[in-house]
């Protein structure tokens, strides 16, 4: 058996094994090895093995993934987010909707301390879903909009999604963050103008509330978010002016949530700490295993001839960049129904990469729009994984219709920025090129 023919059948038993269940990064780097021993011979796979694995886990730029994992998770330890909704609550609570738009602001904010959708979507579906309902909103609409406000962890930074895709891709971490920003605002933008348009439109969805706080309970609910807001501009302004790079970034912010976590909870004692680190510890073990097991079958890939069959098909059948965006949109869309972010990233781009290389596509806005399709993707029925997740934070107090139903209106929202990061890749190129380092 040809190489080829073998990297080919590699392939199709990859989608096979994640049909069966196999954890992804398990099944990869089992047929990346195995690939590379029967077509390249066992003194070239076991010396990949030997090899690739360590100069992952061993390579400095890729400690900015773990230490913004900590980050993350010591920011939620500390309680980060429910000050941040308590904050972004009584400063809109006097707009009708003020509650949709709060969990938006809230999300946007935590976003940028924690790069994970799901821990997002749980955290918010837990604080503003009972109050929500307490008020009279829309149960559709609630639960719609925290899934979908979850999703602005995998663009705004610290992204975790945005690493895996610079370091998969060899591109500026760095510049990949900041181009994450504006995008990321935009999407906020959106989403609080969408809601006030609904809102008007009908008026049920959200009855006024009645209570409103003093402007002193709203000045000292804006205090308690101040920490906060001084570590994402600390670890954000270090990036942007070139003080640190990533990594230096990703173990500053994990300090200064540290810090927070220590100031808010130290009459819990210490029990917190190690759970929160152990926390920490699993979720980077698993996107480590991951992208080795990704990386080792990749390289299986290029070696076979795979990669480059790709590229050639991808320049026969999409040969212009339009057509090829139109085939990515088209494919991660449909990939999101069956694999979480990560898995996403690390399965397709050994494949799609080479193509977006080939065409002369910027790379840069190219991850950004790839992660607005993953933004989306995890948020389309019928089995986005955010939908599933807040649908398990209610406890029954919804259906599985009404999320779908809720979810609707920001699906359109997040297709009309999707549309404008296509026709306008400044909005995503512009930030990374002032950079003073990158």
């Amino acid at each position: 058996m040809d190489t080829l023919t073998l990297g080919y059948l590699c392939v199709g038993a990859l989608f096979i094994l994640l049909a069966l269940g196999v954890p992804v990064g398990v099944a990869m780097g089992m047929l990346g090895i195995a690939g590379m021993y029967f077509g390249f011979g066992e003194a070239f796979a076991f010396g990949q093995l030997r090899t690739l694995p360590f100069a992952v886990v061993g390579n400095y730029a890729f400690a900015v993934l773990p230490l913004f994992v900590l980050m993350g998770v010591l920011a939620e330890a500390a309680g980060i987010t429910g000050q941040l909704f308590h904050a972004a609550d009584l400063w809109l609570r006097r707009l009708r909707g003020g509650l949709y738009q709060a969990v938006v602001v809230g999300s946007a904010m935590f976003a940028a301390v924690s790069g994970s959708t799901i821990v997002n979507a749980v955290v918010f579906t837990r604080l503003a879903f009972p109050q929500m309902v307490r008020y009279g909103y829309s149960r559709s609409l609630a639960i719609g909009s925290i899934a979908a406000s979850g999703s602005f962890a995998a663009m705004i930074p610290p992204s975790i999604t945005m690493v895996i895709y610079a370091i998969i891709t060899e591109q500026s971490v760095g510049k990949l963050l900041m181009a994450g920003i504006f995008p990321g605002i935009l999407t906020a933008v959106v989403y609080l103008a969408g809601i006030a348009l609904l809102v008007r439109l009908k008026p049920s969805l959200a009855p006024e509330i009645t209570d409103q706080p003093s402007r002193r309970e709203r000045i000292t609910a804006l205090r308690g978010v101040t920490p906060v807001i001084a570590l994402i501009a600390l670890v954000l302004g270090g990036i942007y002016f070139g003080f640190f790079p990533p990594s230096a970034a990703g173990a500053v912010g994990a300090f200064g949530a540290f810090a927070i976590a220590v100031m808010r909870r130290y009459r819990d004692g210490i029990g917190w700490l190690g759970e929160t680190l152990r926390d920490a510890a699993s979720i980077s073990c698993i996107i480590f295993i991951i992208l080795i097991g990704g990386l080792i079958f990749s390289r299986m890939l290029v070696v076979s001839g795979v990669i480059d069959g790709f590229v050639d098909l991808v320049n026969t059948f999409a040969g212009s960049p339009v057509l090829f965006m139109i085939f990515v949109s088209l494919m991660y869309l449909a990939l999101g129904c069956f694999l979480d972010t990560t898995s996403m990233l690390v399965v397709t781009l050994p494949f799609v990469f080479p193509a977006v290389d080939a065409l002369a596509i910027d790379p840069i806005w190219f991850g950004i729009v790839l992660v607005k399709l993953i933004e989306i993707s995890v948020i389309t029925p019928p089995v986005g994984i955010n939908l599933f997740a807040v649908l398990g934070a209610v406890s029954g107090q919804a259906r599985f219709g009404d999320v779908v139903r809720g979810v609707a209106p920001f699906l359109l929202m997040e297709l009309l920025v999707l549309a404008l990061l296509i026709l306008f890749p400044a909005i995503a190129t512009w930030l990374p090129e002032q950079m003073i380092a990158g």
